[in-house]
C-alpha cells in the first residue's frame, strides 16, 4: 500500500473514531499531517517574522532560509516574534446541534479531534494554550499556560466535554476577553447556526486588541447536500422546533439557504479581518490542517 494512501487511511475520521485515547488521536493526526507535507513549513502559531540569526549545530534545519544560504553560502535561521510564548485559545462549541451526524463521526467529535491536534501542535512549539468549552454558558475553562502538564489538562478538558443546550457566543467571548492579557490566536470551532452578523459582531472586538481570530465552520455533509427519500419532519436539536421538508425543498431552497449562510459568514469574517474555513466532517484531518496552515503561511 502506498505511503500516502496508508497515511490518509489513518487520518480518516471514521478510523480515528475507533481510537479511544485522545492523546493518541492528536499524535496520529499531527504526525500524519507533518508526514504529508511536500515541504517543511514553519507550522507554528508564531508567524510574524522578526529577525535572522546564525545557524549553530543542533538547530532545526527546517528553519534555515535556503534562499539566503544560496546567495551567501552562510546558514541563517528565521526567527518569529513570540516564537515560544504565543497564546493559543481554543473555543469549542458544545451545543446540542454539534451532535448531528450522517457519517461515522459527529460534528462534535470531529471538532474535538481538530482541537486536540491544535493544542498538541502548540505543545510541540512550546506555545501557551488554553480552552473554553461552551454552549449557552461557559461549561469548562482551562486557563492558557505553557507549563508542564498543560497538554494533559487540555486533552482531558476536550475529552470530557459533553453536549449541552443552545449556543450563545456572547458569554464565552466575554470570558475570553477577561482572560487575554496579551495578543494571541483564538480558534473557534462551531457549526455557527446563528445569524452571521451576530457571530461577527460578537467575535470582532477580539481583533481590536491585536488578536488573530480563526473560525472553523464544522458541518456534516448532509447539512451541505441533504438527500431526503421522501417528505420528513425535521426537528431542531437545540430548540425542538419542527419543520416539514420535502426532497424538492432539500434539493433546492435549503441548499440555496445554506450556501447563502456560508457565503455571508465568510464575507463578513473576511471583512472584519478574521480567517474563515469551512470544514466537512467527512474530510481527512490532515487536509483540514493543511488548509488552516496554508492561510497562516500566506500571512508571513
Amino acid at each position: 500500500m502506498p505511503a500516502t494512501v496508508q497515511a490518509n487511511r489513518f487520518l480518516d475520521p471514521a478510523v480515528l473514531a475507533e481510537i479511544s485515547n485522545l492523546e493518541l488521536i492528536a499524535k496520529t493526526v499531527v504526525e500524519g499531517f507533518v508526514a504529508g507535507l511536500h515541504r517543511s513549513p514553519d507550522f507554528g502559531f508564531s508567524q510574524e517574522f522578526a529577525e535572522y540569526r546564525a545557524y549553530t549545530p543542533g538547530d532545526d534545519l527546517r528553519h534555515v532560509d535556503w534562499n539566503v544560504f544560496a546567495r551567501t553560502e552562510k546558514a541563517y535561521l528565521k526567527r518569529y516574534r513570540g516564537e515560544t510564548n504565543t497564546a493559543l485559545m481554543i473555543l469549542l462549541d458544545a451545543s446540542a446541534s454539534m451532535g448531528f451526524t450522517s457519517v461515522a463521526v459527529r460534528k462534535f467529535d470531529y471538532a474535538k479531534y481538530l482541537a486536540s491536534a491544535l493544542v498538541y501542535l502548540a505543545h510541540l512549539q512550546r506555545d501557551s494554550a488554553g480552552l473554553i468549552v461552551f454552549d449557552d454558558d461557559v461549561v469548562r475553562l482551562v486557563q492558557p499556560s505553557s507549563r508542564q502538564g498543560q497538554l494533559v489538562r487540555l486533552l482531558h478538558g476536550i475529552d470530557e466535554a459533553v453536549l449541552g443546550k443552545r449556543t450563545n457566543f456572547k458569554r464565552p467571548f466575554f470570558e475570553l476577553q477577561q482572560l487575554l492579557k496579551r495578543r494571541g490566536i483564538t480558534v473557534l470551532l462551531s457549526d455557527f447556526f446563528e445569524a452571521p452578523e451576530t457571530i461577527i459582531s460578537t467575535v470582532e472586538p477580539l481583533r481590536y486588541r491585536g488578536n488573530e481570530v480563526i473560525l472553523l465552520h464544522v458541518l456534516d455533509p448532509a447539512e451541505l447536500e441533504p438527500r431526503l427519500p421522501g417528505p420528513v419532519l425535521l426537528e431542531d436539536m437545540e430548540t425542538g422546533d419542527a419543520l416539514e421538508a420535502s426532497p424538492e425543498y432539500a434539493r433546492n431552497e435549503y441548499r440555496a439557504k445554506i450556501a447563502d449562510h456560508i457565503a455571508q459568514l465568510r464575507s463578513r469574517a473576511q471583512g472584519a479581518g478574521l480567517d474563515y474555513f469551512l470544514v466537512r466532517t467527512d474530510a481527512p484531518l490532515d487536509s483540514t490542517l493543511r488548509d488552516y496552515f496554508r492561510i497562516r503561511e500566506g500571512r508571513v
